[in-house]
């Protein structure tokens, strides 16, 4: 603190000429203070009283209103105040951006009195600067600190929400759907509330801290000597700390954090650029594009195959101990009940590209058998001619395509590239009811338009379906609940359901209820998927459905986990005969040790176990 608490302390004729502070009054062209020369002042008590010749040009007149409007000629102490107050707030601001991790977990005292390498070799490049170079070095330096500030912030949000940093490259459009999220969840009006705030929170950032820089800079340039000794003191100190990894708790005194963070990002630029060029590469290969249509897919021909993707059903929905005893009671349930109408059911576990959002990029995963783990990847799979599970079935002429997708509420061009004959969207289903917060059409109405629309219908060929229960989406309030399947119509019963439920905004503000709402939402899907099968089932139904993702780490409580559960349930016993050699478990629920596939395998692994050989 000595650096600030002498700021005016020294004489103005310490080495060099002190140069002007933005708290003072006018400054002379070569750098003085504004205070009258020496030898002036002998002859003159004041500058008051200093006629105007004896006055030097750069003395202040007797009228002139110094700071605001003169306030603080009227109260100098109070002004004083203020501007070690301002300075010393503009060191705390420097030192929280330099400081601060860009993940909410890892914040913590301790995060807050260790020693940056970068802000200790900054502030002796400063020091060693002419004025003018230095000036500019401190504004753009306020600028790129302002930015990396701002990045460390994105990051803690990506963190909460996909358990992943943001990708300088590939995230971008993630924006627009965020903005969609909240718009669709908390209304127009908190949409616009929240993109103002973070707008007005950047622009802030990048303001304050450029003026943070730039007021220490002046501070340390008038007070050169002390500066230089600081720094110096502060550089033994890093070396030292360093040297002998000396920490408060698990957090190290010394920190190169901010170097590190910006090499990590530089690494994921060029990650992100390059993997272009290895994703070209791995979709050139496919094992069965050279396969006849009559060879692909025999041991499913006649039968109706439903690929469903239940959001967010994650491992931990089974594996956490706060869920696993309701959870387990409702797949117990399901397998019972399904046992009882004939179907047996396997389960395993795959482990999906993402965790907490990106539902596309796991959907077209276990579909196209590559790995899509980014954006880029999605664009260059859903614009190249790469077969996907649905349109290999489709190419067989064996069975009518068609997609159920309630979360689609607007144009989808990707989805003709999975070569669905027809797709089933928001507006299409039939709904007459309310949304529940992100989820546009309850999942036992979406199984239910399904029979409706395509299974019940007499006379028909085979269908190949993707489905999208969507139930289970995040904010998981207000949820819908199971109603008899005959009351449903047109779905105007579920506005009473809805005003029963509970409110998002009140929900988040306590994690324990967010999961337990999450797992309330598990619960639903898996009940409207294992009764719509109860009850509409039939010799020829083989139901393949699994998590797309887990949760957003609210809910999985740090685990970092991707797992989630897939099951195969078929009435007729052949159908499971072929998977016999996957090890999966009986049942709804894998067991803890059931195998565990990357996504991006069971296509391969799926065409070769209903193929010719399999």
């Amino acid at each position: 603190m000595s650096l600030f608490t002498r700021s005016r302390q020294l004489s103005d004729t310490t080495e060099g000429r002190a140069e002007p502070d933005d708290d003072t009054g006018t400054a002379d062209p070569e750098g003085g203070t504004g205070t009258a020369d020496p030898e002036v002042g002998a002859a003159t008590d004041s500058p008051e009283s200093a006629t105007p010749a004896q006055r030097t040009p750069s003395e202040p007149s007797p009228t002139a209103k110094p700071g605001w409007f003169g306030w603080r000629r009227r109260y100098p102490r109070t002004a004083r105040g203020v501007s070690v107050g301002t300075t010393v707030l503009a060191g705390a601001l420097v030192l929280f951006a330099l400081l601060v991790p860009n993940r909410i977990e890892r914040i913590e005292f301790a995060s807050f009195v260790r020693i940056p390498a970068e802000g200790v070799l900054l502030a002796g490049l400063l020091l060693a600067l002419p004025s003018k170079p230095r000036r500019i070095t401190a504004v753009v330096t306020g600028v790129f600190l302002g930015l990396v500030t701002v990045l460390k912030f994105v990051d803690m949000g990506f963190y909460q929400i996909l358990a992943r940093p943001f990708d300088l490259v590939l995230d971008w459009i993630l924006i627009e759907n965020g903005t969609d999220f909240l718009r669709e969840t908390f209304g127009r009006t908190g949409q616009v509330l929240a993109v103002t705030g973070v707008i007005v929170v950047f622009v802030a950032l990048l303001v304050l801290t450029t003026l943070a820089v730039v007021r220490l800079t002046n501070l340390m340039a008038r007070h050169r000597p002390v500066a230089g000794r600081t720094v110096l003191i502060l550089g033994t100190a890093w070396i030292t700390c360093m040297t002998l990894g000396v920490q408060i708790g698990t957090v190290p005194v010394a920190t190169k954090g901010n170097a590190e963070f910006l090499g990590n990002r530089v690494d994921q630029v060029r990650a992100g650029i390059a993997d272009a060029r290895v994703f070209e590469k791995q979709a050139s290969v496919d094992a069965f594009a050279k396969t006849p249509p009559n060879q692909l897919l025999t041991g499913l021909r006649g039968k109706d195959v439903l690929f469903t993707f239940i959001e967010s059903y994650g491992r931990v929905a089974i594996d956490d101990p706060a869920m696993a005893q309701q959870t387990d009671a409702v797949l117990k349930e399901g397998t019972g009940r399904l046992k009882a109408a004939g179907f047996e059911s396997r389960s395993g576990w795959l482990q999906s590209p993402v965790t907490g959002a990106g539902s596309w990029l796991a959907h077209s995963t276990f579909l196209s058998g590559l790995w899509i783990k980014n954006q880029q990847r999605y664009r260059s799979l859903t614009t190249s001619d790469r077969m996907t599970l649905t349109k290999y079935f489709g190419k067989t002429g064996a069975w009518r395509t068609v997609g159920v997708v309630p979360g689609v509420r607007r144009a989808w061009p990707e989805g003709k590239y999975f070569g669905l004959d027809h797709i089933y969207d928001s507006e299409h289903l039939g709904y007459q009811g309310p949304y529940f917060s992100w989820t546009p059409v309850p999942d036992q109405f979406s199984m239910e338009a399904f029979q409706r629309l395509e299974h019940g219908k007499k006379d028909r060929e085979p269908i190949m379906a993707e489905i999208i229960l969507a139930s289970s989406h995040n904010p998981w309030s207000p949820i819908a609940h199971m109603i008899d399947w005959n009351d449903l119509g047109d779905g105007s019963v579920f506005h009473r359901i809805k005003k029963e439920g509970t409110d998002p905004t009140e929900v988040w503000k306590d994690p324990e209820k967010v999961r337990a709402e999450y797992r309330k939402a598990i619960e639903y899907s898996i009940r409207s998927l294992t009764e719509w099968v109860e009850r509409y089932g039939d010799d020829d139904t083989v139901l393949v459905f699994l998590g797309d993702h887990q949760p957003v780490p609210t809910v999985t409580a740090g685990d970092t986990g991707k797992d989630v559960p897939v099951t195969i349930v078929a009435h007729d016993k052949k159908v499971l005969d072929r998977v016999a050699d996957w090890g999966w478990t009986d049942g709804l629920k894998p067991a803890e040790n059931a195998p565990r596939w990357g996504m991006d395998t069971f296509r391969d692994r799926f065409m070769t176990a209903y193929g010719p050989q399999g």
